[in-house]
């Protein structure tokens, strides 16, 4: 977040990043402008789940609020998880090869498949899928769900993890055998933003698998 062309909001983001927490006063005397002013502020922010306060006792005087930056908040600021786990996955290729990529994208489908499961609701294959993308949608893929005479085709119009799978094409493949194993239907990856396509795509056949 750069300190260029911040709002007030912003403004109180980056002072509570750079300094931890701080009191209304701290804020207000930064700033250069009134108490009352930081206040309205901090409730918007509050509201909206970026900021949470603590009351702190003194050793003079009344207790003071002190306000300090929520994990949401956190989101906000630059981050290099991405290019993190792609040097870590180079490291692991360097260390112990490429099949070592394969178990551990194999034990992240696992991973997923134990924490999703208890989501997975309905009877019927549609509801199962409906719920599905639910729970895609929820991780930011953006899906789409068509309905054809072979099954159902869910199109993913983002990929949260897609320069890692440029360069590590077990990432789809594990996200392939995930599906087909929460579903238990034969499941065809059609296209792979990893492999340059436009979207992600998957056909759920309505057949079961073998």
């Amino acid at each position: 977040m750069s300190k260029e062309h911040l709002s007030t909001k912003e403004e109180i983001l980056v002072m509570l990043k750079t300094n931890g927490s701080l009191t209304v006063s701290e804020i207000a005397k930064e700033l250069g402008i009134t108490e009352m002013g930081v206040r309205r502020h901090l409730n918007t922010l509050e509201r909206d789940g970026m900021i949470k306060s603590a009351l702190v006792r003194q050793s003079m005087g009344r207790p003071t609020h002190i306000y300090s930056l929520t994990d949401r908040a956190e989101d906000q600021f630059p981050k290099a998880y991405r290019q993190l786990a792609l040097d870590l996955l180079d490291v692991v290729v360097y260390l112990d090869g490429k099949e070592k990529v394969k178990e551990i994208f194999d034990r992240r489908e696992e991973m997923l498949r134990a924490r999703y499961l208890p989501l997975l609701t309905g009877e019927t294959l549609e509801e199962k899928v409906h719920s599905l993308l639910d729970i895609q949608n929820d991780k930011g893929y953006m899906a789409e769900l068509e309905s054809n005479e072979e099954g159902f085709l869910i199109k993913e119009l983002n990929c949260p993890i897609a320069e890692i799978a440029k360069k590590n094409l077990e990432a789809c493949e594990g996200e392939r055998k995930l599906f087909e194993n929460l579903l238990g239907v034969h499941v065809e990856n059609l296209q792979c933003m990893g492999r340059g396509d436009r979207v992600c795509s998957y056909l759920i056949h309505k057949k079961q698998k073998d």
